[in-house]
């Protein structure tokens, strides 16, 4: 193949990864909280465990912080050290719901147009521990309003995590500092 067909056929794939996640829903196939509350979700999450991946690889004292923009939308700012790089790192997108504000699914984007499901499946009365998933399996994150959570809702997490179909085993605890 020559240069220009190499050339033209890598910018029709990339023109279709672009049309592709612009125009692909967000969807939630996992029950995610009814009657979920907004403004008792924002504030400042600290990451208890996660399933790794890129962004977060190496990463102590993770925290979450959701705070509302002007638009409605929910400004996400996640941010932790990188222990490797010994530096911290910070990444600010936005979120949106999906359906309904009464819903815990939203999506949420850092790159511009692409964005990515999350899930609130489970959170207590009181707002202080939550249970989130990705889109798929390969994203999932326990979280808490302290550096701690109590063992019993760890467990209550873990468990349908693991009947959800989540690899628990491969959780990363994160060190909270």
């Amino acid at each position: 193949m020559d240069r220009k067909k190499s050339l033209l056929l890598l910018a029709a794939v990339a023109a279709g990864t672009t049309l592709y996640n612009l125009l692909k829903p967000v969807k939630s196939n996992v029950t995610v909280v009814q009657g979920f509350q907004k403004d008792k979700y924002l504030g400042e999450w600290y990451e208890i465990a996660r399933i790794d991946f890129y962004w977060e690889k190496n990463l102590k004292n993770v925290i979450a912080s959701y705070t509302l923009n002007d638009d409605g939308s929910i400004r996400v700012n996640n941010q932790g050290y990188d222990m490797v790089k010994e530096k911290y790192k910070q990444s600010v997108g936005k979120a949106t719901f999906v359906r309904s504000e009464e819903e815990g699914a939203l999506k949420v984007s850092f790159f511009g147009p692409f964005y990515s499901g999350y899930n609130v499946v489970m959170v207590d009365d009181d707002y202080r521990y939550a249970l989130v998933f990705g889109e798929n399996l390969d994203y999932m994150w326990i979280l808490s309003r302290d550096k701690t959570i109590p063992e019993d809702i760890k467990q209550k997490y873990l468990s349908y995590a693991k009947r959800s179909g989540y690899a628990t085993d491969k959780l990363v605890w994160t060190i909270q500092e």
